[in-house]
């Protein structure tokens, strides 16, 4: 779909919101609270019209991916189409009970507007995108750890088909045995081995293009449906972008492991500058989408009372410095691996026989030994995990006894034991001296880290003005 089609779409998109939105302003004249029902449950509404003078009661549950104002629309249009009052179901969810009962949802911008159906939708196929993501950057380490992203000596936007017979597996083969890592490291490598290699690099390619067709098909569908705002509309097209432009830095980097290492004795390896920029680029796509994901689904925050919602802002101070950690913790392993570092120091706590190895600042100019020394590069990383670590714990210390929401306290005491079980799983796999499964659990582990803190801090936002108005001063006991 060319770049003037989706415009021309978020336009049409962002024109068929605000008739929504006027129609719903128009609608709410009709709308009385039935006072005997909500002092029963705070989560029944009562919808009347002048052609008809019974009056329903549609239930709200407090939920995240049906918002108050998004009942209300979706009841208004059945209104319309039957003439009569209308119940509307129970979701599941994460919001609360006094969200649902909210009657003004002008503070709050959703990212879906056509209903609950399209909220739902566009949810699942953006949480799919992301956990297709997840298994790249997975697929990913794997084929690194294999030692498989050399394989290929040639790259095409948009793919190729495989070699079908023993003649095309030759020719193969043959490129493969002009490159560095062959002369150096793999010379008598037969056939069948350099099959697996290349199957594990063919397949995270097109793994990858299959991610493409998967994301902009769905895509454009909801775009034509008029389900997607032209706020979203932008993001995700930046999105897909980013994606699209992470084959070009995927080729970029294997490229640089093609050429002829400066020294005789250095094994061939990618860059490790390249490598990180793949790597960060995977998880900034994948945080991307999974924050979208939680917006659509989730557009306001767990808060049933004024008190919880002043312990989500004192959770959030500690939370999204913490987060940040997290992150350059990450990235800062795409350096250990681009310099093959986990294979240095197989030692913990001490780096061999020392705490500091004594050829950190070795390098002229002294920044890049925080990049390409292999001795600093470790002692970096061994730094940031523990500070990670202790940081993350202190967040689970200093929120024991806040007044918060208890899905809050659960998601703090989850991240904790997944960053012990990370810093774990890096010792073992050091110690180890690194081998693919626990290489490839301890990646894995890094992204499960990263998607926990995205979704604390998600949790524990601001809620909009008109849920804040709305809500008590302590939380009340849920009424099923």
């Amino acid at each position: 779909m060319s770049g003037g089609r989706i415009i021309s779409l978020l336009r049409r998109n962002k024109a068929l919101n605000h008739i929504s939105q006027s129609s719903l302003k128009r609608s709410s004249s009709s709308r009385v609270l039935n006072d005997e029902a909500s002092s029963l449950n705070p989560c029944y509404r009562l919808f009347s019209s002048s052609s008809s003078s019974k009056a329903q009661l549609v239930p709200f549950r407090s939920i995240g991916s049906l918002t108050a104002r998004s009942s209300i629309i979706s009841g208004f249009r059945s209104f319309v189409h039957n003439q009569k009052g209308f119940y509307t179901k129970y979701l599941r969810n994460m919001s609360t009970t006094a969200s649902a009962c909210a009657q003004d949802k002008e503070g709050l911008k959703l990212l879906v507007t056509a209903g609950p159906r399209a909220q739902k939708m566009v949810g699942i196929w953006l949480f799919t995108s992301a956990a297709w993501v997840f298994s790249m950057v997975v697929l990913g380490g794997v084929t690194r750890l294999t030692r498989s992203g050399l394989s290929m000596t040639d790259w095409k936007f948009t793919g190729s088909l495989p070699p079908l017979s023993d003649e095309d597996w030759l020719i193969e083969f043959e490129k493969y045995k002009q490159s560095p890592e062959y002369k150096r490291i793999n010379k008598g490598m037969n056939i069948d081995d350099f099959k697996f290699i290349y199957w594990m690099e063919y397949a995270h390619r097109m793994w990858g293009r299959a991610l493409g067709i998967m994301f902009a098909l769905p895509f454009s569908y909801f775009l034509r449906k008029g389900y997607i705002t032209p706020r979203l509309g932008l993001r995700l097209s930046a999105l897909f972008a980013l994606g699209a432009g992470q084959g070009l830095i995927g080729w970029w980097m294997v490229k640089s492991g093609l050429e002829e290492p400066p020294s005789e004795y250095a094994q061939p390896r990618v860059s490790p500058y390249r490598l990180a920029a793949h790597l960060t680029s995977a998880f900034a796509i994948y945080c991307g989408l999974f924050w979208t994901a939680l917006s659509v689904v989730m557009p306001e925050p767990p808060a049933e009372s004024v008190a919880w919602v002043h312990g989500a802002a004192k959770v959030k101070r500690l939370a999204l410095p913490v987060g940040i950690l997290v992150g350059i913790t990450a990235v800062s392993g795409a350096f250990v691996a681009g310099n093959d570092a986990g294979h240095a120091f197989n030692t913990f706590p001490k780096m061999g026989d020392k705490w500091i190895p004594d050829d950190i600042f070795s390098m002229k100019p002294i920044m890049r030994n925080f990049f390409e020394n292999t001795s600093t590069v470790q002692l970096d990383h061994r730094i940031l995990a523990t500070a990670t670590l202790v940081s993350i714990g202190g967040l689970w210390w200093s929120t024991r006894k806040l007044d918060i929401h208890p899905a809050i306290r659960s998601l703090i005491g989850s991240t904790m034991g997944m960053a012990a079980l990370q810093v774990t799983l890096g010792i073992s796999t050091l110690l180890s001296y690194v081998p693919v499964s626990l290489g490839t659990a301890h990646q894995a582990g890094a992204l499960t880290l990263l998607t926990l803190m995205i979704l604390l801090n998600h949790t524990i936002r601001r809620p909009s003005l008109s849920l804040l108005k709305s809500l008590p001063s302590v939380a009340k006991n849920l009424m099923v």
